[in-house]
């Protein structure tokens, strides 16, 4: 495991050009094997893939929801693009649910939550993942729960009970679910956040891929509570 969580982990930049040197890496390692990734999913019996990938097969196409929107892979070129309105996927998002298909296995959502420390190499990465993460969510909205209530509410996020008073849970991908967790601070200790990952996202994404959906989400929310102030 290679490229985004390696370079994340260098803090001689901010943390935004954390993210942005991170993006770029991961980027410029899935253009490199995009064309494997391809071969790897063409392997896969298409209706077995639809059913543990939680797709549906329309035609030649596989339909599926990414970040809320709804995405069509063609069969068996394996080009994306979303639709209504629909616009071609970039190298970006396309990497990332071929990695998707190529590993979905169809275990079930776990309906437990894990660390980012947790998820297979994570632990060795887990202090850059928090820091262009939950904590960067916090910087953004930890004085402002309600303001990161109304975004996660736009984003539709589900409201969870038993992590904190402020923990709303998202599924970018049909089999991925990721919380954005807010514990408020007080007097002596500031307000903290944090991205947990259900304990079943190994199955579907590769750790890198899950730190590309995680930053994603905060900077999703970010971006939401801005424009909702």
């Amino acid at each position: 495991m290679t490229g985004l969580t390696e370079r994340a982990g260098d803090f001689q930049f901010e943390p935004n050009e954390a993210i942005q040197r991170a993006h770029q890496a991961w980027e410029e390692s899935m253009i490199r094997q995009v064309d494997a990734l391809r071969e790897e999913v063409r392997q896969r019996d298409a209706a077995s893939l639809t059913r543990l990938a939680g797709a549906n097969l329309q035609g030649n196409e596989l339909h599926l929801s990414y970040w809320g929107r709804q995405a069509a892979i063609t069969l068996p070129g394996l080009e994306g693009r979303f639709l209504a309105p629909e616009m071609p996927f970039s190298v970006f998002d396309l990497s990332l649910l071929l990695y998707y298909l190529k590993m979905a296995d169809g275990m079930p959502l776990a309906d437990r939550w894990i660390s980012f420390r947790e998820l297979p190499g994570g632990a060795f990465y887990n202090q850059a993942f928090q820091g262009y993460s939950g904590d960067r969510l916090a910087k953004a909205v930890g004085e402002h729960p309600r303001l990161f209530e109304a975004a996660a509410k736009a984003l539709g996020g589900e409201r969870l009970s038993g992590l904190a008073e402020y923990a709303y849970a998202f599924q970018p991908l049909p089999m991925i679910r990721l919380a954005a967790v807010l514990w408020l601070g007080d007097d002596e200790f500031p307000s903290r956040a944090a991205v947990l990952f259900d304990a079943a996202a190994s199955h579907y994404m590769t750790t890198d891929g899950l730190a590309v959906l995680g930053s994603g989400l905060v900077s999703r929310i970010i971006k939401r509570a801005a424009a909702l102030r």
